[in-house]
């Protein structure tokens, strides 16, 4: 399969350990794919949890996937500053319906004021235990953890000064925002 190309539209979705849908994103708007990561826009768009609730989300976020990297970026631009969202989960993959990865609990959110908090670390031992989860995944995904603290830290890739105006200036390029 064809990576998206740039400014087509691609359904994002999460799955557990075991394999059971767990969310859908629609209409993720691309902006830049490489052999190796995916860097899309959600603006108002319609999530659908597993159980069947639909919502939509409320303000633009650029999406970062890696196939190296056991973690996605989202950023989320609000008036009050740009946070993030980072998924701890498995590299991403592309087929016919869109960008799929494992969900793995975790997450780690930055604030606009640069504060870090880890989540949903119960949720993450609850599940680990439900469906087993190898250790060797626990492990990389500690040892993911550390990168992304770093690549923060570092403001490196969707956490650098120019990545925003940059990648969000180009979605409302393709879509005629202003």
């Amino acid at each position: 399969m064809e990576f998206p190309k740039e400014g087509e539209f691609i359904t994002i979705k999460s799955y557990k350990h075991d394999g059971s849908l767990h969310r859908t994103w629609r209409d993720t708007m691309v902006l830049k794919t490489t052999e190796h990561a995916l860097i899309g826009c959600n603006d108002h768009t319609l999530v659908i949890e597993s159980d069947g609730r639909r919502w939509k989300t409320r303000e633009p976020a650029l999406v970062y996937f890696h196939k190296h990297y056991w973690f996605n970026i989202v950023t989320m631009i609000r008036q009050k500053g740009t946070s993030y969202y980072c998924n701890m989960a498995s590299p991403f993959l592309i087929d016919e319906e869109g960008a799929k990865y494992i969900d793995y609990d975790l997450d780690v959110k930055v604030f606009p004021d640069g504060e870090k908090r880890l989540l949903d670390v119960d949720e993450y031992e609850e599940h680990g235990k439900k469906w087993d989860y190898p250790d060797e995944i626990d492990l990389i995904l500690k040892d993911h953890i550390k990168i992304l603290v770093e690549w923060i830290n570092e403001e490196k890739g969707p956490f650098s000064e120019g990545y925003v105006d940059l990648w969000y200036d180009r979605y409302k390029q393709l879509t005629g925002k202003k």
